[in-house]
């Protein structure tokens, strides 16, 4: 089986982890595996939702795909030399090492991705210049030939987990994994990006960030 690891930390984003994770749990012969600092149970930003750690960052050397979720939890790995020497480590080997949301600033701090085009959440364009990427506004950012690709915010983890598919399987794989976790968005609002909010909708974005964080 090839593997792919999701590393999950203190205060993740859940569906920065769990939304690759759905689409690529589908792939045949492929196991996902959730890696952090310890085995046993990690926590979301809010601590409602737990998820289990499986194996350490020891004991995944050798991973086929490393999907870096993000979090505020994030900022705390950008300065942990024992996840940015894995990182650096297991990219000399995976076939593709993708982000979603701020896990491109753990990248970015692992030295992959100075100089290149990357994305990220929104809100923290600046942290990811700072680690020498330049930042771009793009929904999934593509860098084959490094064997790199990064995903804006949240919900964008699907769309890099359905475009990873397509790669490494093929097209038809990756509308089947579609229509299986049944991807049709329809949203009731058309404000998924800052271009599209007011004033008075990105004033509550601040507000329960807060509140959460």
């Amino acid at each position: 089986m090839k593997q792919i690891a999701i590393p999950v930390f203190p205060k993740f984003t859940a569906l920065d982890a769990v939304g690759p994770y759905e689409v690529l749990q589908r792939l045949p012969d492929y196991e996902v595996v959730f890696v952090g600092h310890e085995r046993g149970t990690v926590r979301t930003e809010n601590g409602m939702l737990g998820i289990c750690v499986d194996a350490t960052f020891e004991e995944v050397t050798n991973p086929d795909i490393l999907v870096v979720p993000g979090g505020i939890g994030s900022r705390a790995l950008m300065h942990d030399e024992r996840v940015l020497d894995w990182v650096r480590a297991v990219h000399e080997t995976t076939t593709f090492t993708t982000s979603v949301c701020t896990g491109s600033l753990v990248l970015g701090c692992a030295g992959l991705l100075t100089g290149l085009t990357a994305t990220t959440h929104w809100s923290v364009y600046d942290a990811l210049a700072s680690t020498g990427a330049i930042p771009v506004a793009d929904r999934v950012v593509e860098h084959l030939e490094r064997r790199i690709i990064t995903a804006a915010g949240v919900s964008s983890g699907i769309d890099m987990a359905l475009r990873l598919v397509e790669i490494i399987a093929d097209e038809t794989a990756a509308k089947a994994m579609q229509l299986m976790i049944e991807y049709d968005p329809q949203p009731p609002f058309d404000c998924g990006s800052t271009a599209k909010a007011d004033d008075e909708v990105m004033a509550r974005v601040l507000e329960y960030s807060a509140i959460r964080h």
